[in-house]
This record gives C-alpha cells, structure tokens and sequence, in this order.
C-alpha cells in the first residue's frame, strides 16, 4: 500500500507559486487598517531591533485574497515624534515595495524608529481602480 501511495504520489505536479514578495512582516502590530472595500489593509508592526525598526506589509483579502494583482506599499519615518493621526514630514529615506502580488506587498522597513512616528501607504489595484490606505503618523 505504500508503494501505491508513493507511485500516485510521484504522479502529482505542483504548480509553481504567484509572485509574492520575501520574506514576511513581523513583531508587534502597531496599526491596522481594513480598505474601505474590504480588498486590502495595511499593517504596520514595531521591534526595537537597530534603534527601533517599524515594518509594513500591505495584504490582500476579500475577493483579492489569492489573486495576482498590483500592490504597493511603503513605509517612512517622520520627522515628528507625536501627534498620532496627523500628517507626517518625511524625515530620511522610504522603503518601497510594489508588484503583481497574490497575497501581499512588503515586507518594507525603515530603522531608527523609536521615538519616532512613521507613516505607511498601501493599495492593492482592482477592476481599474487604486483601492489606498495612508496611516498617516503611527507609532508616536
């Protein structure tokens, strides 16, 4: 029976993944935001690695969960260090990634983050339309 199930199983073929971008966003979740149309949200997460390192990753979900279509996200810090909600002056470089993603865009970083706000954008193009998040400043 073993045998059976080794030959059936050498028969199988799996198909090669969507793209995807590398690796994964991770540490603690500092902001979250479902789009309005429920095909996206952005997250932003928080570690104190490297002065302190914000992450965001824009991911797919609803109807767009699963299905290749154009992502964008990116992350900067600001260079406020209060006022969560408001808009941000960038301060330094952005950390950008976008592309024809399945499940989601990012992960994107910045470091030396901490006492610092940050800002993320992110959207997910769908039937002819950009559906967008900004956080504006989070992580204040």
């Amino acid at each position: 029976m073993l045998t059976a199930l080794v030959t059936v199983g050498a028969g199988l073929t799996v198909g090669a993944p969507a793209a995807q971008a590398a690796g994964s966003c991770s540490g603690t979740i500092t902001y979250s935001q479902v789009q309005s149309s429920g095909l996206g949200e952005l997250v932003i997460y928080y570690n104190s690695s490297n002065g302190g390192t914000n992450s965001a990753c824009f991911y797919h979900r609803g109807a767009a969960y699963g299905k290749s279509a154009p992502t964008f996200v990116q992350i900067y810090r600001c260079a406020e260090r209060s006022n969560e909600g408001a808009h941000c002056t960038r301060s330094g470089g952005a950390d950008t990634d976008s592309g024809d993603f399945s499940y989601h865009a990012g992960p994107v970083a910045v470091t030396g983050t901490a006492n610092y706000c940050v800002e993320a954008v992110g959207y997910i193009g769908w039937a002819g339309q950009r559906h967008q998040i900004y956080s504006r400043r989070q992580g204040c």
